[in-house]
């Protein structure tokens, strides 16, 4: 039975579960138990999730589900797995127990499972992640994202800035028992300078503000007594500041991300944090005379008229990006790229370049506004501000974001795939794979840009040994494709069913999961 058909016998509930030798080819009785995958996020901090898996790291083994073993809870089989460490290969079977991938196997070896999924003619690749998620910057979309998240094959997110009132409330009913939604991951409110940008009031409530070196250490307290698993450093903070924030997340272990403040250049802020967003500010590095133009942005954040935070940051951008872009000088950004070898880019090219490729403009949005939120659906389905919803259509920094992310990538700049999803026009899921369109578009090629989306992230959080590959020993989060993306990037949109903790849910589960 093709698995893009997808009609999985079920069990009633007052049955045994129905267990068969099947001999990798064929497919077998199977029931249906309800699946406890193993959830790193029980606990709330990173340390407290290192410690948990660490046992399990020391004391797995790999678990033989064949005739002799116990059965498996779940075989997909005679599948072609792809994954960015190991390539693609053909004709495997993948056996997951207890939340995690127990073995990966020739599919003409007999197995035990409770459930079988033949795979036959499709492509299994790992679970994706959306790295650039604010789950509270629309509460119409709050409740609604874990399931479009993974309707779309999207099993773990990183939420990159809300504040902690509202973040937490949203990170705990993801991670609660029995409940089925993608892993997350949180930073609390952006950690932000004397003037925020998000303050809540012209703008939602992201930030928090760090005006001096006291305040940044108790506000980076507040955030790792909360739980957060890294901290993102914001656009308006000092250089003073930064180095604080700094030295304490790393007292914490706690991994960094951010945008390059506009009161520093970017080749002194990559070597200390993990990630930067956006491909912000960075071109202000690439000029010819940066230290000049860094010069003149400390001297109007001084902001002695009291400009809101906001405004003030939407001017500068105005007076310094596209005559940067312009000033652009190869040599020194050769320099600014060569400080970031360590440093992941998510360039959200289709936040950046959205002129180039709309998403409404494409043939498939009526669809995707059937599983939005009905008053969402009714404010996208005809933006009210024009075309691109009051956003420019100068092509000359989309542009320039492709040209950037191409030199990114050829000096070996490692890249990863975020959205920034519900923000101008992202839908939860959906998004994510014009993100690795976008990624394609600028140069990387398939299995790169599965690689931004699958084990860079896991890189981030130093759990590239728990997830972002498919073998054994890995959770087991997992999208069923029925075409090859390593052949066209757009079939990672094919998604046939998602394997997340270990559940399997299958397309028609999977939409259920949407209104």
């Amino acid at each position: 039975m093709p698995m893009h058909q997808l009609t999985i016998p079920r069990r009633s509930h007052d049955s045994k579960p129905h267990e068969r030798e099947c001999d990798g080819r064929s497919q077998c009785p199977e029931s249906r138990p309800r699946l406890q995958g193993l959830d790193p996020h029980t606990a709330p901090s990173m340390s407290q999730i290192r410690l948990q898996l660490l046992p399990l790291a020391v004391a797995l083994v790999q678990v033989s589900c064949t005739t002799s073993g116990p059965p498996a809870d779940l075989a997909i089989q005679n599948v072609t797995v792809i994954d960015a460490v190991n390539g693609a290969r053909e004709a495997l079977t993948v056996l997951v127990s207890d939340g995690r991938i127990t073995a990966v196997q020739a599919a003409d070896e007999a197995v035990r499972a409770t459930e079988v999924v033949d795979g036959s003619g499709q492509y299994l690749i790992p679970g994706l992640w959306d790295f650039h998620v604010h789950l509270t910057y629309d509460a119409r979309f709050t409740e609604a994202m874990p399931g479009l998240f993974l309707n779309h094959g999207i099993t773990s997110i990183r939420d990159t800035g809300g504040p902690l009132e509202l973040v937490v409330p949203a990170v705990e009913g993801m991670r609660a028992e029995g409940v089925t939604a993608p892993r997350v991951f949180f930073a609390g409110p952006l950690m932000d300078g004397e003037h925020v940008v998000y303050d809540g009031t012209d703008r939602p409530l992201l930030g928090i503000g760090n005006p001096d070196a006291e305040t940044a250490r108790a506000n980076m307290a507040r955030l790792a007594e909360a739980g957060v698993d890294f901290v993102k450093i914001y656009e308006m903070v000092s250089p003073e500041v930064f180095a604080v924030l700094v030295e304490e997340a790393q007292s914490r272990g706690l991994p960094m991300d951010g945008h390059v403040p506009l009161s520093m250049r970017a080749r002194n802020v990559g070597p200390h944090v993990q990630s930067l967003e956006h491909l912000r500010n960075i071109e202000m590095d690439c000029t010819a005379n940066p230290a000049a133009s860094v010069a003149e942005r400390r001297r109007l954040l001084a902001n002695p008229d009291g400009i809101a935070g906001g405004t003030l940051r939407s001017q500068l951008h105005s007076m310094y990006r596209l005559p940067s872009v312009a000033d652009y000088d190869e040599a020194g950004c050769r320099e600014v790229l060569a400080s970031m070898m360590s440093t992941i880019q998510v360039p959200t090219l289709r936040l950046n370049a959205l002129s180039l490729q709309p998403p409404f403009a494409r043939s498939d949005w009526s669809e995707v506004l059937e599983k939005l939120p009905a008053e969402v659906a009714a404010d996208w389905g005809a933006p009210s501000l024009g075309p691109l919803g009051g956003r420019s259509a100068d092509p000359v920094f989309p542009n320039w974001s492709l040209f950037l992310v191409d030199l990114m990538h050829q000096a070996g700049v490692p890249i990863g795939a975020g959205t920034d999803t519900p923000i101008a026009f992202a839908a939860p899921g959906y998004s994510l794979h014009s993100e690795l369109e976008m990624l394609v578009r600028a140069g990387l090629s398939p299995i790169e840009a599965l690689r931004a989306a699958t084990l860079r992230p896991a890189e981030f959080f130093s759990l590239e040994g728990e997830m972002g590959t498919i073998e054994p020993g890995r959770l087991a989060d997992l999208v069923l494709l029925s075409g090859n993306p390593l052949d066209d990037i757009t079939q990672t949109r094919s998604v046939q069913a998602v394997v997340i903790k270990g559940q399997l849910l299958d397309r028609s589960e999977l939409d259920a999961l949407v209104r």
